[in-house]
């Protein structure tokens, strides 16, 4: 018997479960009544387990086999692997969270095997586009920078900063990026806790990469407590991200590791958003930069370095960093060290769109910021066609905390301006993205084995990449997610 021909009794989960719209449980009528009275029963057993978690393991039946749980993505158009053709009328069969099969045409799977009727859930996508979930490799959600940032990292408690960063986590997700890499928080254990809940299913967001605190010099761009008066932050210490020398830099990074960090940040040289008078060029000594990436990577955690000027850029790329984060600045020579190195290019072309505009509101950032703003401007799109004519790998990442969480999109259309096709751009977040992450094998691309992270939208993004910023479905881990603004 096949799924499309089973009867379905579809039940509405309870307000804590939002991302699965409903469940369909189907059986043989071989006795209509008593079937019946079965199911409904057990579809009644089953909504104690899924009212307790967001994403929930599938219910056991009362003989203690679990029922298997599968969602049927029927897709008018399917983008499976970016890069490649994309495929009419084909069906995504997400068997517990992992993607089972790709079908051509609408069928869904046989299941007249099972042991225990399975709990079904239909998509119908035929008339959207459908591509895997996109990946953000540059975000921070523990933050979203507004003119009061300062101020509120001195009175909000971590509890509340905790509860924003979910809050912007969902719309990331519903943005449509299943996946993102959080690069430094001055709250290091909330965005670890939130990963981890999201990860267990009690909180609704993104599969989250984090890298605890960034590791910055004394008064470098990544400390935070420039401007302030010292006795009211206390010592910023290599536990904190904050060090200086080789030996400081290698506890840092242990550190991080210890809390749980996936990834290590390091501020190889000034910044545009920090407070520091002290321009974009190398902040990290050489052996500073060694230290950490040597540490990191004996620890097997892989090193983002934040660089904008060209000495900091080419210093960090020696030590052997992972991804150049801006890269604004990069020249020839650093163009030989990426492809030489095999260091991946982070633009985040959309946070520097951002700060420029800022720059010219009265207030919005203090003069310094402003000034620097409005010197990395200029140099966003060159330095974005050098790096893309000259075949570096370029991963999609958007620096969103200093833009609004939920238009992580914007990125495609300046990346698009800067050179590439809408397909190139689509490829950069989702393969390219999955490789820097050391992800590839989960995530990226719509295969047999992986993650069932999905999502459509009603237009060909690969004619107009814009589509991509009205995301109309979302499905991570099988699980459709409610959008509270649907497109």
């Amino acid at each position: 018997m096949s799924v499309s021909g089973a009867c379905r009794i579809l039940l509405q989960l309870p307000p804590r479960s939002p991302d699965v719209l409903h469940f369909e449980h189907h059986t043989k009528m071989k006795k209509p009544a008593t079937t019946a009275i079965r199911l409904l029963l057990s579809c009644l057993a089953c909504l104690t387990p899924l009212s307790t978690r967001a994403f929930a393991a599938p219910p056991a039946s009362p003989a203690g086999l679990p029922a298997n749980r599968y969602t049927l993505v029927r897709c008018g158009t399917l983008l499976a692997v970016p890069g490649q053709p994309a495929k009419t009328t084909q069906t995504v069969v997400i068997k517990n969270g992992t993607i089972e099969s790709i079908r051509d045409g609408f069928d869904g799977p046989d299941v007249s095997a099972e042991k225990v009727a399975p709990i079904v859930e239909e998509v119908d996508l035929r008339d959207r586009f459908v591509l895997p979930g996109l990946i953000d490799c540059h975000v921070h959600l523990t933050m979203e920078f507004d003119s009061t940032l300062r101020m509120r990292d001195m009175t909000e408690s971590d509890a509340y900063v905790a509860l924003h960063a979910a809050a912007y986590a969902r719309k990331d997700l519903e943005a449509g990026f299943t996946t993102v890499r959080d690069l430094g928080s001055g709250r290091a254990t909330v965005i670890l806790g939130l990963r981890d809940a999201i990860r267990d299913g009690y909180v609704v967001g993104p599969r989250v990469v984090a890298a605890g605190h960034a590791i910055s010099i004394t008064g470098g761009h990544g400390d935070g407590t420039i401007g302030l008066r010292q006795e009211l932050v206390g010592p910023q210490t290599p536990e904190l991200g904050i060090a200086d020398g080789p030996d400081e830099c290698m506890k840092a990074v242990r550190y991080q590791i210890k809390l749980g960090a996936d990834w290590i940040k390091v501020t190889a040289t000034g910044g545009v958003l920090s407070a520091a008078k002290a321009g974009l060029a190398q902040q990290e000594f050489d052996e500073e930069l060694v230290a950490i990436v040597k540490t990191a990577h004996s620890l097997q955690r892989k090193v983002a370095a934040h660089a904008h000027g060209t000495d900091g850029i080419n210093a960090a790329i020696k030590a052997g960093v992972d991804s150049i984060e801006h890269g604004t600045y990069l020249d020839d020579s650093s163009i030989e060290l990426f492809k030489g190195r095999n260091c991946f290019h982070v633009p985040t072309l959309l946070a520097i769109a951002t700060v420029v505009t800022n720059a010219e509101r009265p207030g919005f950032y203090l003069p310094q910021v402003a000034e620097k703003a409005r010197m990395v401007g200029p140099m966003a799109m060159e330095m974005f066609r050098k790096s893309h004519e000259a075949g570096v790998k370029i991963a999609f990442g958007t620096d969103t905390g200093v833009s609004p969480h939920g238009e992580n999109a914007r990125e495609f259309a300046l990346m698009v301006k800067g050179g590439m096709t809408p397909t190139e751009a689509i490829h950069a977040a989702t393969v390219v993205a999955a490789e820097l992450l050391g992800l590839e094998n989960e995530i990226g691309t719509i295969e047999a084995g992986k993650a069932g992270d999905l999502i459509a939208v009603n237009g060909d993004p690969t004619k107009d990449v814009t589509e991509l910023e009205r995301v109309s479905c979302v499905i991570k881990g099988g699980n459709r997610i409610v959008l509270a603004t649907p497109n």
